[in-house]
Protein backbone atom coordinates (compact mmCIF):
# COMPACT_ATOMS: atom_id res chain seq x y z
CA UNK A 1 0.00 0.00 0.00
CA UNK A 2 1.54 3.48 -1.15
CA UNK A 3 2.71 5.35 1.81
CA UNK A 4 0.58 9.08 1.78
CA UNK A 5 3.17 12.17 1.89
CA UNK A 6 1.50 12.34 5.74
CA UNK A 7 2.18 8.86 6.79
CA UNK A 8 5.67 9.50 5.55
CA UNK A 9 6.36 12.90 7.08
CA UNK A 10 7.86 13.14 10.59
CA UNK A 11 5.91 12.79 13.35
CA UNK A 12 3.89 16.08 13.70
CA UNK A 13 5.64 17.87 10.68
CA UNK A 14 2.59 18.05 8.69
CA UNK A 15 0.46 19.44 12.04
CA UNK A 16 2.59 22.16 12.42
CA UNK A 17 2.36 23.01 8.56
CA UNK A 18 -0.40 26.42 8.49
CA UNK A 19 -3.20 25.78 6.57
CA UNK A 20 -3.20 27.92 2.78
CA UNK A 21 -5.41 30.92 3.11
CA UNK A 22 -8.78 30.46 1.55
CA UNK A 23 -8.98 34.34 0.37
CA UNK A 24 -6.44 36.62 -1.37
CA UNK A 25 -3.83 38.76 0.97
CA UNK A 26 -5.90 42.12 1.27
CA UNK A 27 -3.20 44.62 1.48
CA UNK A 28 -6.03 47.60 2.61
CA UNK A 29 -7.32 45.37 5.75
CA UNK A 30 -4.11 44.87 6.79
CA UNK A 31 -3.10 48.11 7.61
CA UNK A 32 -6.60 48.98 8.75
CA UNK A 33 -6.23 46.72 11.24
CA UNK A 34 -2.50 47.97 11.86
CA UNK A 35 -4.05 51.61 12.60
CA UNK A 36 -6.83 49.93 14.69
CA UNK A 37 -4.40 48.46 16.83
CA UNK A 38 -2.32 51.35 17.43
CA UNK A 39 -5.59 53.22 18.40
CA UNK A 40 -6.77 51.09 20.67
CA UNK A 41 -3.80 49.97 22.26
CA UNK A 42 -2.73 53.87 22.89
CA UNK A 43 -6.75 53.83 23.72
CA UNK A 44 -5.62 51.42 26.72
CA UNK A 45 -2.69 53.67 28.05
CA UNK A 46 -4.19 56.33 28.30
CA UNK A 47 -7.13 54.97 30.39
CA UNK A 48 -4.52 54.27 32.75
CA UNK A 49 -4.12 58.12 33.47
CA UNK A 50 -7.83 58.64 35.13
CA UNK A 51 -7.44 55.13 37.18
CA UNK A 52 -3.75 55.59 38.92
CA UNK A 53 -3.89 57.48 42.43
CA UNK A 54 -4.10 56.98 45.37
CA UNK A 55 -3.19 53.21 45.19
CA UNK A 56 -0.20 53.84 42.66
CA UNK A 57 1.66 55.73 45.24
CA UNK A 58 0.81 53.45 47.68
CA UNK A 59 2.02 50.92 45.54
CA UNK A 60 5.45 53.05 45.16
CA UNK A 61 5.73 53.59 48.94
CA UNK A 62 5.44 49.79 50.13
CA UNK A 63 7.85 49.33 47.09
CA UNK A 64 10.37 51.60 48.75
CA UNK A 65 10.15 50.37 52.05
CA UNK A 66 10.71 46.95 51.33
CA UNK A 67 14.16 45.46 52.76
CA UNK A 68 14.16 42.34 50.46
CA UNK A 69 13.13 42.29 46.83
CA UNK A 70 10.15 42.37 44.29
CA UNK A 71 8.91 39.61 43.43
CA UNK A 72 7.54 39.73 40.21
CA UNK A 73 4.71 36.89 39.11
CA UNK A 74 2.65 35.94 36.21
CA UNK A 75 1.68 33.12 33.65
CA UNK A 76 1.53 33.39 29.53
CA UNK A 77 1.47 36.64 28.25
CA UNK A 78 1.32 38.29 31.59
CA UNK A 79 4.55 36.73 32.41
CA UNK A 80 6.06 37.65 30.01
CA UNK A 81 5.23 41.29 30.79
CA UNK A 82 6.44 40.30 34.27
CA UNK A 83 9.64 39.48 33.28
CA UNK A 84 10.42 42.95 31.63
CA UNK A 85 9.04 44.65 34.63
CA UNK A 86 11.18 43.00 36.84
CA UNK A 87 14.25 43.91 34.68
CA UNK A 88 13.43 47.17 34.12
CA UNK A 89 13.16 47.55 38.62
CA UNK A 90 16.46 45.80 39.04
CA UNK A 91 18.09 48.09 36.13
CA UNK A 92 16.50 50.95 37.45
CA UNK A 93 17.82 50.56 41.54
CA UNK A 94 14.63 48.44 43.00
CA UNK A 95 16.27 44.72 43.40
CA UNK A 96 14.00 42.28 41.83
CA UNK A 97 13.39 39.27 40.18
CA UNK A 98 10.76 36.86 38.03
CA UNK A 99 9.58 34.01 40.03
CA UNK A 100 7.23 31.32 37.66
CA UNK A 101 3.95 31.21 39.52
CA UNK A 102 4.09 27.24 37.88
CA UNK A 103 7.42 26.28 39.45
CA UNK A 104 6.94 28.35 42.62
CA UNK A 105 4.09 25.74 43.48
CA UNK A 106 6.94 23.15 42.87
CA UNK A 107 9.45 24.48 45.19
CA UNK A 108 10.57 28.15 44.09
CA UNK A 109 8.22 29.44 46.40
CA UNK A 110 11.45 28.99 48.88
CA UNK A 111 12.68 31.55 46.79
CA UNK A 112 10.63 34.16 48.64
CA UNK A 113 11.27 35.64 51.80
CA UNK A 114 9.30 37.82 54.52
CA UNK A 115 10.71 40.82 53.69
CA UNK A 116 10.09 40.64 50.42
CA UNK A 117 7.02 42.14 48.21
CA UNK A 118 5.14 40.18 45.94
CA UNK A 119 4.04 41.86 42.45
CA UNK A 120 1.34 39.41 40.74
CA UNK A 121 0.05 40.34 37.32
CA UNK A 122 -2.87 38.91 35.62
CA UNK A 123 -5.49 40.80 33.70
CA UNK A 124 -8.31 38.42 35.14
CA UNK A 125 -7.18 37.85 38.42
CA UNK A 126 -8.38 34.60 38.56
CA UNK A 127 -5.50 32.00 37.13
CA UNK A 128 -5.17 29.09 38.94
CA UNK A 129 -1.66 29.05 39.48
CA UNK A 130 -1.47 32.33 40.99
CA UNK A 131 -4.69 32.17 43.08
CA UNK A 132 -3.36 28.87 44.57
CA UNK A 133 0.03 30.47 46.00
CA UNK A 134 -2.01 33.50 47.36
CA UNK A 135 -3.04 31.62 51.02
CA UNK A 136 0.92 30.58 51.09
CA UNK A 137 2.08 34.08 50.15
CA UNK A 138 -0.09 35.75 52.99
CA UNK A 139 0.61 33.58 55.49
CA UNK A 140 4.22 33.85 55.27
CA UNK A 141 3.29 37.90 56.28
CA UNK A 142 4.49 39.30 52.36
CA UNK A 143 2.83 42.35 51.21
CA UNK A 144 1.28 41.33 48.01
CA UNK A 145 0.47 44.09 44.90
CA UNK A 146 -2.21 43.13 42.48
CA UNK A 147 -2.03 44.49 38.67
CA UNK A 148 -5.22 43.49 37.42
CA UNK A 149 -8.03 44.04 34.87
CA UNK A 150 -10.49 42.36 37.22
CA UNK A 151 -10.94 44.20 40.54
CA UNK A 152 -13.54 42.21 42.38
CA UNK A 153 -10.92 39.20 41.27
CA UNK A 154 -9.48 36.73 43.82
CA UNK A 155 -6.24 38.05 43.34
CA UNK A 156 -7.65 41.68 43.44
CA UNK A 157 -9.48 40.20 47.18
CA UNK A 158 -6.46 38.93 48.52
CA UNK A 159 -4.01 41.60 47.21
CA UNK A 160 -2.83 44.81 50.17
CA UNK A 161 -2.80 47.03 47.05
CA UNK A 162 -4.34 46.68 43.73
CA UNK A 163 -3.64 48.65 40.69
CA UNK A 164 -6.30 48.67 38.03
CA UNK A 165 -4.46 47.44 34.36
CA UNK A 166 -8.17 47.03 32.93
CA UNK A 167 -8.94 47.79 29.43
CA UNK A 168 -12.12 47.83 27.40
CA UNK A 169 -11.51 46.04 24.66
CA UNK A 170 -8.35 43.72 22.86
CA UNK A 171 -6.49 44.79 19.98
CA UNK A 172 -7.54 41.10 19.06
CA UNK A 173 -10.65 41.22 16.60
CA UNK A 174 -11.68 38.14 18.45
CA UNK A 175 -11.05 39.12 21.52
CA UNK A 176 -8.92 36.28 22.73
CA UNK A 177 -4.90 37.07 22.08
CA UNK A 178 -3.85 39.05 25.01
CA UNK A 179 -3.23 42.60 22.96
CA UNK A 180 -4.35 45.94 24.91
CA UNK A 181 -4.52 44.59 28.02
CA UNK A 182 -0.73 43.58 28.20
CA UNK A 183 0.72 46.58 26.67
CA UNK A 184 -1.24 48.75 29.82
CA UNK A 185 0.18 46.17 31.89
CA UNK A 186 3.93 47.12 30.28
CA UNK A 187 3.39 51.01 30.61
CA UNK A 188 1.93 50.58 34.29
CA UNK A 189 5.18 48.77 35.57
CA UNK A 190 7.50 51.07 33.54
CA UNK A 191 5.40 53.91 35.37
CA UNK A 192 5.98 51.96 38.56
CA UNK A 193 9.60 51.82 37.33
CA UNK A 194 9.99 55.78 36.26
CA UNK A 195 8.20 56.81 39.63
CA UNK A 196 11.20 54.04 41.66
CA UNK A 197 13.97 55.47 40.74
CA UNK A 198 12.83 59.62 41.05
CA UNK A 199 12.42 58.75 44.27
CA UNK A 200 15.69 56.55 44.79
CA UNK A 201 17.49 59.94 43.41
CA UNK A 202 18.75 56.97 40.59
CA UNK A 203 21.02 59.09 38.74
CA UNK A 204 22.61 58.22 35.01
CA UNK A 205 25.65 56.84 36.98
CA UNK A 206 23.99 53.80 39.08
CA UNK A 207 22.35 53.21 35.53
CA UNK A 208 25.70 52.72 33.84
CA UNK A 209 26.38 50.53 36.89
CA UNK A 210 23.85 48.26 36.01
CA UNK A 211 24.81 48.18 32.39
CA UNK A 212 28.39 48.07 32.16
CA UNK A 213 29.08 46.13 28.95
CA UNK A 214 26.50 48.53 27.25
CA UNK A 215 27.44 52.01 25.81
CA UNK A 216 26.34 53.95 28.60
CA UNK A 217 27.96 52.33 31.27
CA UNK A 218 31.51 52.57 29.19
CA UNK A 219 30.81 56.43 29.13
CA UNK A 220 29.99 56.52 32.27
CA UNK A 221 32.15 54.21 34.12
CA UNK A 222 35.59 54.65 31.80
CA UNK A 223 38.34 57.20 33.08
CA UNK A 224 40.57 58.88 31.10
CA UNK A 225 43.49 56.87 32.56
CA UNK A 226 42.01 53.23 31.86
CA UNK A 227 42.34 54.40 28.06
CA UNK A 228 45.35 56.98 27.56
CA UNK A 229 49.09 55.99 26.74
CA UNK A 230 51.30 56.08 29.48
CA UNK A 231 54.96 55.69 30.36
CA UNK A 232 57.44 55.02 27.27
CA UNK A 233 53.75 55.14 24.82
CA UNK A 234 53.57 59.02 25.55
CA UNK A 235 55.74 60.82 23.03
CA UNK A 236 57.78 63.76 25.12
CA UNK A 237 61.34 65.48 24.61
CA UNK A 238 63.17 68.01 26.58
CA UNK A 239 62.44 71.59 25.30
CA UNK A 240 66.53 71.60 23.83
CA UNK A 241 65.99 68.36 22.00
CA UNK A 242 67.21 68.95 18.18
CA UNK A 243 64.72 68.61 15.54
CA UNK A 244 65.93 65.77 14.43
CA UNK A 245 65.33 63.80 17.93
CA UNK A 246 61.70 65.64 18.11
CA UNK A 247 60.55 63.80 14.65
CA UNK A 248 62.33 60.45 15.84
CA UNK A 249 60.36 60.82 19.29
CA UNK A 250 57.26 61.68 17.12
CA UNK A 251 57.75 58.31 14.76
CA UNK A 252 58.13 55.91 17.35
CA UNK A 253 55.26 56.65 19.23
CA UNK A 254 53.05 57.34 16.51
CA UNK A 255 51.08 59.54 18.14
CA UNK A 256 51.29 62.63 15.82
CA UNK A 257 52.76 64.64 18.26
CA UNK A 258 54.85 65.38 21.01
CA UNK A 259 55.26 66.64 24.53
CA UNK A 260 58.17 69.25 25.18
CA UNK A 261 58.82 69.21 28.97
CA UNK A 262 61.50 70.55 31.21
CA UNK A 263 63.45 68.74 33.96
CA UNK A 264 60.53 68.20 36.15
CA UNK A 265 58.58 66.63 33.61
CA UNK A 266 56.10 69.64 33.34
CA UNK A 267 54.62 70.23 30.16
CA UNK A 268 56.02 73.16 28.24
CA UNK A 269 54.15 72.75 24.72
CA UNK A 270 53.28 70.60 21.73
CA UNK A 271 54.62 70.25 18.17
CA UNK A 272 52.20 68.26 16.11
CA UNK A 273 52.29 66.74 12.36
CA UNK A 274 50.48 69.81 11.35
CA UNK A 275 53.36 72.58 13.00
CA UNK A 276 55.59 70.24 10.69
CA UNK A 277 53.63 70.70 7.36
CA UNK A 278 53.28 74.45 8.16
CA UNK A 279 57.09 75.26 8.91
CA UNK A 280 58.16 73.14 5.63
CA UNK A 281 55.71 75.18 3.53
CA UNK A 282 57.50 78.44 5.15
CA UNK A 283 60.78 76.79 3.99
CA UNK A 284 62.24 76.99 7.36
CA UNK A 285 65.67 75.45 8.10
CA UNK A 286 65.00 72.27 10.35
CA UNK A 287 67.81 70.87 11.22
CA UNK A 288 69.08 74.15 13.48
CA UNK A 289 66.11 74.25 15.51
CA UNK A 290 65.26 73.03 18.88
CA UNK A 291 61.85 71.28 20.42
CA UNK A 292 61.44 74.45 22.48
CA UNK A 293 61.96 77.28 19.33
CA UNK A 294 59.02 75.11 17.29
CA UNK A 295 56.40 73.90 20.09
CA UNK A 296 53.26 75.90 20.64
CA UNK A 297 53.68 77.15 24.36
CA UNK A 298 50.72 76.18 26.86
CA UNK A 299 48.93 73.65 24.56
CA UNK A 300 45.41 72.61 25.53
CA UNK A 301 45.32 69.53 27.83
CA UNK A 302 42.68 67.07 30.04
CA UNK A 303 43.16 65.51 33.58
CA UNK A 304 43.64 62.18 33.94
CA UNK A 305 40.86 61.80 36.46
CA UNK A 306 38.06 62.98 34.04
CA UNK A 307 35.74 60.66 31.74
CA UNK A 308 37.23 59.40 28.72
CA UNK A 309 33.57 60.84 27.38
CA UNK A 310 35.24 64.01 28.36
CA UNK A 311 37.86 63.87 26.25
CA UNK A 312 35.91 63.05 23.26
CA UNK A 313 33.66 65.80 24.19
CA UNK A 314 36.91 68.59 24.38
CA UNK A 315 37.80 67.38 20.89
CA UNK A 316 35.14 67.55 19.25
CA UNK A 317 34.50 70.83 21.03
CA UNK A 318 37.89 72.06 19.70
CA UNK A 319 38.27 69.99 16.19
CA UNK A 320 41.24 68.17 17.14
CA UNK A 321 41.99 64.08 17.42
CA UNK A 322 44.40 64.34 20.11
CA UNK A 323 45.26 65.68 23.58
CA UNK A 324 48.66 65.69 26.18
CA UNK A 325 47.13 64.43 29.59
CA UNK A 326 48.52 66.11 32.64
CA UNK A 327 48.22 66.16 36.56
CA UNK A 328 47.81 68.59 39.18
CA UNK A 329 51.43 70.14 38.58
CA UNK A 330 51.25 70.31 35.01
CA UNK A 331 53.41 67.44 34.76
CA UNK A 332 52.86 65.22 31.58
CA UNK A 333 51.23 61.92 32.25
CA UNK A 334 49.61 60.62 29.21
CA UNK A 335 48.47 61.09 25.57
CA UNK A 336 45.02 59.96 24.03
CA UNK A 337 43.65 60.34 20.65
CA UNK A 338 40.72 59.66 18.78
CA UNK A 339 42.01 56.05 17.84
CA UNK A 340 42.42 55.39 21.20
CA UNK A 341 39.07 56.64 22.34
CA UNK A 342 37.31 54.17 19.30
CA UNK A 343 39.33 51.23 20.56
CA UNK A 344 38.24 51.58 23.84
CA UNK A 345 34.11 52.20 22.50
CA UNK A 346 33.58 55.43 24.10
CA UNK A 347 33.02 56.95 20.98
Amino acid sequence: MPISPRQGSPAGAADAELPASSQPFDAAQALRLAQETFDIEAAAVLGLKARTGEAFARAVEAILGVRGRVVVMGMGKSGHIGRKVAATLASTGTPAMFVHPAEASHGDLGMIKAVDLVLAISNSGEVDEVTSLLPVIKRSGVRLIAMTGNAQSTLARHADIVLDSGVAREACPLQLAPTASTTAQLALGDALAVALLDARGFRSEDFARSHPGGALGRKLLTHLSDVMRTGDGVPRVASDAGFTDLMREMSRTGFGAAGITDAEGRLLGIFTDGDLRRLIEKGADLRGLRAGEVMHANPLTIREDVLAVEAAELMDQRGITRLLVVDGQQRLRGAVNSNDLMRAKVI
